[in-house]
């Protein structure tokens, strides 16, 4: 069976090295950290934005005529000529 002895650095040198080393993850872990705040805070934004937009969709869509309405409802604004079914006249081609 053997043993489990901790390595312990021999010299400041490598004990430096190892010390920059957490430093520069600890550097990282906090950038990503930022990262992933940031990230929440547009999330949230966003849903909002969305939520925002679904209340003024459905409030148009509450303002159209129910279906068994009979007008026409021009959502486009082009002008529409209306059929005219006492005009029997079939369209002539020149």
């Amino acid at each position: 069976m053997t043993k489990y002895t901790p390595h312990v650095p021999s010299d400041s040198s490598e004990s430096d090295s190892i010390t920059a080393s957490l430093q520069r993850l600890s550097k990282k872990i906090q950038l990503i950290s930022d990262a992933v705040k940031a990230l929440h805070q547009d999330r949230s934004q966003l849903e909002i934005k969305i939520e925002d937009a679904q209340k003024r969709i459905q409030h148009i869509l509450s303002r159209l005529p129910e279906q068994s309405d009979g007008r026409q409802l021009n959502l486009l604004g082009e002008s529409v000529t209306p059929t005219n079914p006492e005009n029997d006249n079939e369209p002539t081609t020149h």
